[in-house]
């Protein structure tokens, strides 16, 4: 598989264009492309960029049923150590 739209889509999120990523990234997915662990991994880094923890919870689970030694497995535990930390402040007040 050429990595060039990954790596271009990866600079995207990085970047800050993540509706623009996450339509590509819907596009190689539509085009049933062998990589889909990591489009999903990707989509949910774009997510979570984008402050849409659900999302990027969804699409890492994705990349670790299809891969279960996906980055996505250590991204999700990252968003839901986040999301548990928001939490618990959110009665201390």
């Amino acid at each position: 598989m050429d990595r060039t739209p990954i790596i271009d889509i990866e600079q995207k999120i990085e970047d800050g264009n993540t509706s623009e990523a996450i339509e590509n990234l819907q596009q190689l997915l539509a085009s049933n492309n062998e990589n889909q662990d990591n489009i999903y991994y990707l989509l949910g880094n774009a997510y979570r960029k984008m402050g849409n923890w659900q999302m990027a919870l969804n699409n890492y689970q994705y990349a670790i049923d299809i891969n279960p030694i996906s980055p996505a497995k250590q991204a999700r535990a990252m968003v839901i150590d986040i999301l548990n930390f928001y939490n618990k402040d959110m009665f201390n007040h």
